[in-house]
């Protein structure tokens, strides 16, 4: 709203002063009371023989004044390209006049370069704007949180002793990994996970997605990676998490389509910043992907990500925990007891065990009945399916 009253009282501004020159304009015509008119042969003679003192080169006349004389004379401009250079050989004092309409088209052509710049402005903003990637001071999830992935916990404990303690393992000669892949199927939690260890590491928080470096200009993905990276350094020690990784760091294609051009520069910029940060720098970067087949080697080779970890579909134990948070505030009939359930999960990700718990809560509501049983759940899971 701000912005559109600038723009509002810029041009009102505008359009007052060319008010202002019009009435300037029509006053100073009506007091040259005192003009003769001269043929053009006649002032082309004297203009030769050197007697014009002045000449003030109007759109459609030349006013001049001669040697000696307080007259002001005027003849028609034949608008020659020659006209002021022949003038000036003759010494005669030049000066030009715009008129109304050349003056309208110079503020025409300002507003429109004022507004052009002004929307260049906003959409470079837009597009690059420096809270695209927002820092989350404290994420307010721990491993306590995670359900499930002991295993994965377990590697982790380390990584987040180095993020606390980072001088003490770098006089043991041991540098903390610039990178973990986190690779699993969507829904396991990865992107929890990542929460999860930077809180328990007490470290900033970084999220970002591979569509946060999309755009419809060109070097602007590029401009994006440059800019997390070093708003990472600036609040080290940092966790960045980069989720749906394939989407950016697919292998490159130097096919020289416009497409394939950016996918490079983006991984190339993130080779680039992978490799411009020390290891005690104190920004760990974990990407995850569905696919690591699709990312590009270079990209993922050891020194850039360090730590390959596969995020697996939850386990009985998991599925137990899982299916205990998830039915929390529901109830379930004594039929539908929670290991029963969590046995007819097998193989479904966290995600989606939420979802069918969820969609069977729905249905029992929509039936009037009370409790969720083994009917309700069936139906969930079936519409899951034939979701597909």
């Amino acid at each position: 709203m701000k912005k559109r009253k600038l723009i509002f009282a810029a041009a009102t501004v505008l359009l007052v002063l060319a008010a202002g020159w019009f009435a300037f304009d029509a006053w100073n015509e009506g007091r040259d009371k005192h003009k003769y008119f001269y043929s053009y042969s006649m002032f082309s003679e004297m203009v030769d023989e050197g007697r014009i003192e002045e000449a003030e080169l109007c759109p459609s006349e030349i006013r001049f004044k001669v040697q000696g004389d307080d007259y002001l004379y005027s003849v028609e401009n034949p608008d020659s390209p020659l006209l002021k250079e022949r003038l000036l050989i003759n010494g005669v004092r030049v000066t030009e006049k715009k008129d109304g309409t050349q003056i309208v088209s110079i503020i025409l052509d300002v507003i429109f370069y004022v507004f052009f710049a002004f929307v260049i402005f906003i959409a470079f903003r837009k597009f690059i704007s420096p809270n695209t990637f927002k820092v989350v001071h404290k994420t307010g999830v721990t491993f306590d949180n995670v359900v499930g992935m002991e295993n994965l916990k377990r590697d982790m404990i380390q990584i987040v002793s180095m993020m606390q303690h980072p001088k003490e393992f770098a006089e043991r000669g041991i540098r903390m990994p610039k990178g973990i892949l986190l690779e699993g199927a969507p829904g396991n939690g990865k992107t929890l996970f990542a929460k999860a260890l930077a809180g328990e590491a007490k470290v900033n928080f970084i999220p970002a997605k591979a569509t946060d470096f999309e755009s419809m200009f060109m070097a602007i993905g590029p401009m994006k990676v440059k800019m997390l990276f070093k708003k990472a350094r600036r609040k080290a020690p940092c966790i960045v998490f980069i989720d749906e990784f394939d989407g950016i760091g697919t292998r490159r294609n130097y096919s020289g389509s416009a497409i394939e051009t950016e996918n490079t520069r983006i991984v190339t910029a993130l080779l680039n910043e992978l490799d411009g940060f020390e290891p005690s720098s104190g920004v760990l970067v974990i990407a995850a992907t569905n696919s690591i087949s699709a990312l590009d080697e270079a990209l993922i080779r050891p020194g850039r990500f360090d730590a390959r970890v596969s995020v697996p579909y939850p386990d009985e134990k998991a599925r137990i925990q899982l299916v205990e948070l998830y039915t929390k505030q529901k109830k379930l009939s004594p039929e539908c007891g929670v290991e029963k359930l969590a046995e007819s999960f097998k193989g479904f990700s966290c995600a989606k065990i939420e979802s069918v718990l969820n969609r069977a809560g729905l249905i029992a509501s929509q039936q009037n009945e009370d409790c969720i049983c083994e009917r309700h759940v069936r139906l969930a899971m079936e519409e899951q399916r034939s979701a597909k």
